[in-house]
């Protein structure tokens, strides 16, 4: 093979779905653990977190688009003008598979990775030019995290639910477990996905716990849910600190990464899908796919990433160490308050230093002894 990817996660799939495109000639393996590719996930981003030709490219893959999204705190409501979309798994599972067909290889879990092949559990070795390791995070001692997680139930309504577009977050809710909201998509007239979601210390998920409030929190809307249609559930990572050059080493040498192996998401939102569409465009038009020139091009580039980001990591240690857990809410409902385009260019990780200036000035909403000392980043 060319090249082997392993895991069949967003960021695999959407890799191996822009060679195919730049790279038909290429020999691909796809290899995913579970009986389908893309788990049971949506995965959502705003508009101008990605190029128009990225646009255009995940066009296909998106299942459904607003013009516009609103959040809900205590002490403001607003609505943005920003677009929105969503990708959920069963499209990706279907597009990859009409587009790599053969490629795609289910319930073959690997048991070893090298730079130059890999063996699966049964004992077959396949061997490859360059291989790929996209199987999620993992646990690792060297990357200090809080944790975003939630649990989310995509419901069918008895009567139209009345929302314009997405909730992105409803904070008005009983703050729990650090800071909560609820995320709201309303895909359909009657339909909605209504996910408990909570910034928290630790990465423990009562999911009997969170349906419950996600029924109840329907009820407060005056929902009469029908049918659940569909469950799902993660946990995320939201980086404080760490040290990238020891989560690097950890990893067998001359492996490729991908997505959170890769410690490629948006630090403070977990937003995955911008950083995949990025590293498939980055590894997509190199003319040299070997393992090591692939393993040392991914590595910069997530060094990289990694160092432009220490700001949203500054931010993160705000909430997570200055902010007493139930008042972590007024962290974003102050940041809330500022104009869109900078908010659009928080979500896209493109910062200006004069927007990093904006979110720092005025009266802190955190003490402000408690946040000088979130300075130093950990490792």
């Amino acid at each position: 093979m060319d090249m082997v990817l392993v895991g069949g996660g967003l960021a695999n799939v959407l890799l191996a779905l822009r060679l195919k495109q730049a790279r038909p000639e290429l020999k691909l393996a796809l290899l995913e653990a579970g009986a389908q590719i893309g788990g049971n996930h949506t995965w959502s981003f705003h508009q101008t977190d990605v190029t128009p030709t990225q646009l255009d490219f995940l066009k296909p893959l998106i299942t459904s688009r607003w013009q516009g999204h609103s959040v809900r705190f205590p002490s403001r409501r607003r609505a943005l003008a920003g677009g929105y979309a969503s990708i959920a798994s069963h499209r990706l599972a279907q597009v990859a598979q009409d587009s790599l067909g053969a490629a795609i290889r289910t319930h073959a879990p690997v048991a070893e990775l090298h730079a130059d092949r890999v063996v699966l559990e049964g004992g077959e070795t396949i061997s490859a030019r360059a291989v790929v390791d996209g199987r999620g995070p993992g646990e690792s001692p060297h990357l200090v995290l809080g944790y975003q997680k939630f649990l989310g139930l995509e419901v069918r309504l008895a009567a139209p639910h009345g929302l314009a577009g997405p909730v992105i977050m409803d904070a008005t809710v009983s703050q729990l477990d650090g800071y909560r909201f609820v995320y709201l998509l309303p895909f359909t007239a009657d339909t909605v996905l209504i996910e408990d979601t909570y910034y928290a210390d630790g990465p423990g998920l009562d999911p009997g716990a969170l349906r419950a409030r996600i029924l109840a929190y329907a009820a407060a809307q005056g929902w009469q849910v029908a049918e659940i249609l569909r469950e799902e559930e993660g946990i995320l990572p939201i980086a404080l600190g760490g040290d990238l050059e020891a989560f690097w080493r950890a990893g067998p040498p001359g492996v490729v990464r991908s997505g959170l192996r890769a410690a490629l998401f948006h630090p403070t939102t977990g937003y995955s899908l911008p950083d995949a569409m990025g590293l498939a465009d980055l590894v997509a038009t190199r003319a040299d796919l070997s393992g090591p020139a692939l393993a040392d091009l991914v590595k910069h580039h997530a060094f990289a990433t990694w160092e432009r980001r220490s700001f949203f990591r500054l931010l993160n240690r705000m909430l997570f160490r200055a902010a007493a857990p139930a008042q972590r809410y007024t962290v974003l409902q102050r940041f809330y308050g500022l104009p869109e385009p900078l908010i659009a260019r928080f979500y896209a990780a493109r910062l200006t230093l004069a927007d990093k200036a904006r979110i720092l000035t005025g009266r802190p909403p955190v003490p402000l002894r408690a946040a000088l000392r979130c300075l130093p980043e950990p490792v």
